[in-house]
């Protein structure tokens, strides 16, 4: 007969929320079992960032959030701030720099974020249990999971199972079935951070443009978001720094649009090639300046009169005015995206306006918690879901 184990708290799924959130709780003496499924855990945190995990970012702020509860993130990233979690790392120790943007990285390996968090969770005393596999979990006075390590009861139970993306990663819906199961509201789930996929003719005319990548401003219809980064062209579509920003606002049937001259007069910019002497006959040749040559050549032939071949000195007024405008809103019509396989997040999630922002608990069910991506939280590129991690994670770590 397999014995009862009692806790403090349960805290399902060992990534970035969850492992903080358990050495949290644990450092303030609360008896803690943080269980996770896979062989492996941290698996987001190792492949993040090129294998040197992108772990904060120094602009967090709720303006770089995605909620249908805009205000709920306030709180939880004002009292845990990049600046905290930079201490951390620092007194471990590890090395990191600060690439564009604020992003943060480790100069050696993700590995040492997973192994920081594991000697954090260590120092608290906290049961790590894995791979163990949760059966059912019910709720009798307290929580009881049923797992194949046997029966877990708590007063408190932490939900920091992510979202759908990443499936290699061990994804699964788990954290939603459990909202479910507790009548805890959700919002509409997508993939978020994803490459664009373009179907024919976008993909017949630049399909063959697969690694191009150029500097732009890109935006799309029925949102003001605009994102200075890199764009990629690949075989399947667009994808990118600045795409991948992008499809957090973008909808099916809506377009994107590319401006190929950020910072740049396009008008006065061909006005000044159809003065300059001598004649410039090419103005994929002269489109050269300012993005990479293949895409200037099937550009040119796609947008500029006559397919590209009529000299700018002989362009009309109205063609000038056509192609500038052309320049600075490239617009294609996506198909959609490459869905959670190619995701980095999960866009929606439990309602945060069913969880107390002080918490993270449900306001309907005392002790159940949700942190991290289950949630109706979703930064943006660049170190920002982990910055909600943290975050989330402090705010119900503290309160267990």
């Amino acid at each position: 007969m397999t014995t009862t184990q009692h806790f403090d708290a349960i805290i399902i799924g060992a990534g970035a929320a969850g492992l903080f959130c358990a050495a949290r709780a644990g450092q303030r003496g609360r008896k803690v079992a943080l269980i996770d499924h896979a062989e492996s855990i941290g698996e987001k945190i190792r492949i993040s960032g090129g294998g040197r995990c992108n772990f904060t970012n120094v602009h967090a702020s709720p303006a770089n959030y995605l909620s249908q509860n805009p205000h709920f993130c306030r709180s939880a990233l004002s009292r845990y701030t990049a600046q905290d979690f930079v201490a951390l790392v620092t007194k471990h120790r590890i090395a990191f720099h600060e690439k564009t943007l604020g992003q943060l990285f480790c100069d050696e390996s993700s590995q040492q974020i997973i192994d920081m968090l594991l000697v954090e969770c260590a120092l608290a005393k906290v049961r790590v249990l894995h791979p163990v596999s949760v059966a059912s979990v019910a709720r009798d006075g307290d929580f009881r999971l049923h797992t194949s390590a046997g029966e877990l009861r708590a007063d408190k139970l932490v939900i920091a199972t992510g979202g759908l993306s990443i499936p290699a990663t061990g994804a699964t819906a788990f954290g939603y079935e459990i909202a479910k199961q507790f009548d805890v509201p959700l919002t509409p789930l997508s993939a978020g951070l994803v490459p664009l996929a373009l179907d024919a003719p976008e993909l017949e005319r630049y399909g063959l443009l697969s690694g191009v990548s150029f500097d732009t401003f890109a935006s799309c219809d029925g949102s003001h978001a605009e994102f200075r980064e890199a764009a990629l062209l690949t075989h399947r579509g667009l994808s990118g720094p600045a795409v991948l920003q992008i499809s957090n606002y973008w909808q099916p049937g809506n377009h994107v649009a590319f401006d190929l001259l950020p910072g740049i007069d396009a008008s006065a910019w061909l006005n000044e090639l159809r003065a300059r002497r001598p004649v410039i006959t090419s103005f994929a040749k002269a489109l050269t300046e300012h993005v990479p040559q293949r895409l200037a050549d099937a550009w040119a032939k796609a947008h500029a009169p006559e397919n590209g071949t009529k000299a700018i000195n002989n362009w009309t007024r109205a063609e000038i005015d056509q192609v500038a405008a052309l320049l600075k809103a490239w617009r294609l019509l996506p198909s959609g995206t490459l869905g959670y396989k190619k995701a980095e997040v999960t866009l929606g999630g439990v309602d945060t306006k069913a969880l107390s922002q002080q918490n993270m608990e449900a306001r309907r069910v005392p002790g159940l918690h949700f942190i991290g991506e289950v949630m109706d939280v979703t930064g943006w590129l660049g170190g920002y879901n982990f910055q909600w991690a943290w975050a989330s994670a402090a705010a119900c770590g503290d309160a267990l």
